[in-house]
């Protein structure tokens, strides 16, 4: 049953547009931060296309250790809104199409319906995700950037700062279910990113979930994440899971 209600979630993803924009809104960050290590490594292209101080504003030596962790603190903050968008689409189009009465009417368990739904979300944001990395690895390649050889170790911690991610957009599915649409995850979205960066700016990120990730790339400055910011981290997303879950098997729906 479980494996039917996936197909379905899977046929309803892949037939809307939803894949081919999210794809293409996750690819524009490998591209922008090639664009970012060129400029670096070669002052006159800055100098030609009018933006020579750029040069003084971004710190950093350019190699691939760089680049692939100005792409893994991309993720912690613009893969909020790239996943949470999945998230909230998946979960919300089925109040925003009227179609919830019909899916709750057939003869499967609603926990599988949801497992389902955010089976699919988590595989297709990891897709995303893998994505980013591999377009990275490859432009930075091409650019001959040095340091190949901290590749694996790099990669993995973009892998980690991904699933972070992932994890902090679920309860974007709660909301969209208790919000009956799209508005209230949205503007959740918005106000979690928002207070991500003021705490994380004063201080306080490895307390908030939503900063852990941008912590860990050192985007605050060199920072040791305590084990509390890892598990508040996976207790969120479990909580989110859990919540929706109950909501779908206790509320109604009509």
């Amino acid at each position: 049953m479980f494996r039917i209600a996936l197909f379905i979630e899977a046929k309803k993803l892949f037939s809307s547009r939803i894949p081919l924009f999210t794809l293409l809104a996750s690819l524009l960050v490998p591209f922008l931060g090639a664009f970012f290590m060129l400029v670096l490594g070669d002052p006159l292209i800055a100098e030609r296309l009018g933006i020579v101080s750029l040069k003084a504003e971004l710190i950093g030596i350019v190699d691939l250790s760089t680049y692939l962790n100005f792409l893994a603190q991309a993720i912690a903050i613009g893969g909020l809104i790239i996943f949470g968008f999945v998230f909230t689409w998946i979960f919300g189009r089925e109040y925003v199409e009227q179609t919830i009465d019909d899916l709750l009417a057939l003869p499967v368990s609603r926990s599988v319906i949801v497992l389902a739904k955010f089976t699919i979300a988590f595989l297709w944001c990891f897709c995303l995700a893998l994505a980013v990395l591999i377009i990275g690895i490859f432009l930075g390649k091409l650019l001959a950037l040095p340091g190949g050889d901290i590749i694996k170790k790099i990669g993995l911690d973009f892998l980690l700062v991904a699933s972070f991610t992932i994890l902090l957009s679920t309860p974007l599915a709660f909301l969209a279910c208790w919000g009956k649409g799209y508005l209230l995850p949205l503007g959740f979205m918005i106000f979690t990113l928002v207070l991500a960066q003021v705490i994380t700016a004063i201080g306080y990120g490895a307390y908030f979930p939503w900063s852990v990730g941008a912590v860990f790339t050192g985007l605050a400055g060199e920072e040791a994440l305590p084990h509390f910011s890892f598990f508040s981290v996976l207790f969120t997303g479990l909580l989110a899971l859990g919540g929706t879950i109950f909501w779908w098997r206790t509320v109604d729906h009509g």
